[in-house]
């Protein structure tokens, strides 16, 4: 069965997403996809220093 998601719209600097495309290429993934695990990982190193 597949994973419910929620939209999430944000606006960023153009260079900004300009490096986020480089990276999220040079990790065979989408944008969606790197920016969902740099938030995942984000919320869970703040959940272990609480």
């Amino acid at each position: 069965m597949a994973r419910r998601t929620a939209a999430l719209s944000i606006r960023i600097d153009p260079e900004l997403k300009k490096e986020l495309e480089r990276l999220a290429e040079a990790d065979r993934r989408s944008v969606a996809s790197l920016v969902e695990k740099v938030l995942a990982d984000f919320v869970e190193s703040k959940k272990q220093q609480q």
